[in-house]
């Protein structure tokens, strides 16, 4: 998912619990699978942020000068402003764009 295009609010919204689980069934299991991509999400903004981090990096040992770069300010204020990783990852599953499946189920249909 290509998260800078994402529809999801950068502010917490109120949402039916009934809406989240119809898919699932079970309130628990849509927070959990909720929880799993926004941890993949995470992973991959950061990913991103450090990638870009680290084209300004200098590697002097000294600790007399800091530089403040102005892109780098620019990249870094550009990441915070970004919708939470738990938003895009509600976002997304309120969009049916996440797949999930669950072992257990699969094994108990398999022995019927």
């Amino acid at each position: 998912m290509d998260y800078k295009k994402s529809k999801a609010p950068v502010n917490t919204v109120t949402r039916n619990i009934m809406d989240l689980c119809d898919d699932t069934g079970n309130i628990y299991e849509s927070v959990a699978i909720i929880g799993k991509r926004a941890n993949q999400i995470s992973l991959q903004i950061k990913d991103d942020l450090s990638k870009k981090l680290a084209e300004f990096a200098s590697y002097n040992d000294s600790l007399e000068e800091v530089f403040e770069n102005r892109e780098q300010i620019e990249i870094s204020r550009y990441y915070e402003k970004l919708p939470k990783p738990s938003l895009l990852a509600t976002q997304e599953f309120v969009e049916n764009k996440v797949y999930w499946r669950d072992p257990s189920r699969e094994a108990q249909t398999q022995e019927d």
